[in-house]
């Protein structure tokens, strides 16, 4: 391992042993730089990060036990001057604005890694924030939406598993008049033409996940 006062020390989170073994040797590379750790869970982030102190951290978002949002969540409240790079695959706004709210200072898609990786990473360090222009401009288009409530996001979720109404109204414990209501607003806040239509939507911009 690299050791010296000028090195920007670098913790890795994700799942995949195939994408934490490319970034290791991407930074294996630079001379400014030095990777101190590997977790491949959220939890054992925060743990890995309590040990090391890590100047920055690379942060998965979809992992099993403690997502990337709930690690970022954890770690940034711990230790308030973190510094967090969310990699994903998802450009969705709804998934973006999460992780910036985490805590984050930079996202980071995963398909730009080679391309952005290093340069993102010493410009957080030195203190900047970084979101890619294709995710800008996802969070402009969204940025007046209107917003689904809890409880749609409920009803999304079950219309996205392939419920009936009348299913869903007895799963929620409300009525099907209910659950119609929520879906018509459901349609129009997403400009969906239909369920299938809503439930596409919902899946690039992040707002469900299946």
């Amino acid at each position: 391992m690299k050791t010296g006062p000028s090195l920007i020390r670098i913790l890795t989170v994700d799942d995949h042993p195939m994408l934490r073994e490319g970034i290791a040797a991407l930074l294996a590379s630079q001379s400014d730089m030095s990777l101190i750790g590997e977790a491949s869970t959220g939890r054992e982030a925060l743990e890995l990060y309590r040990k090391h102190r890590p100047d920055l951290t690379l942060m998965d978002l979809q992992m099993p036990d403690m997502d990337g949002i709930e690690a970022t969540i954890a770690i940034c409240s711990e230790f308030p001057g973190a510094r967090i790079i969310v990699l994903t695959t998802y450009t969705g706004d709804v998934q973006v604005l999460r992780a910036l709210k985490a805590g984050a200072r930079a996202y980071l898609l995963k398909s730009l890694l080679r391309k952005e990786l290093l340069e993102t990473i010493r410009a957080v360090h030195a203190g900047q924030k970084r979101i890619p222009p294709a995710v800008a401009s996802e969070l402009a288009e969204h940025a007046i939406d209107e917003t689904l409530t809890l409880r749609e996001i409920d009803v999304l979720r079950l219309i996205a598993g392939g419920n009936a109404n009348k299913l869903i109204a007895d799963q929620l414990s409300i009525t099907e008049e209910t659950v119609k209501g929520h879906v018509k607003n459901i349609l129009s806040k997403l400009g969906a033409n239909d369920r299938t239509h809503a439930v596409t939507i919902a899946l690039k911009r992040g707002i469900i996940e299946l």
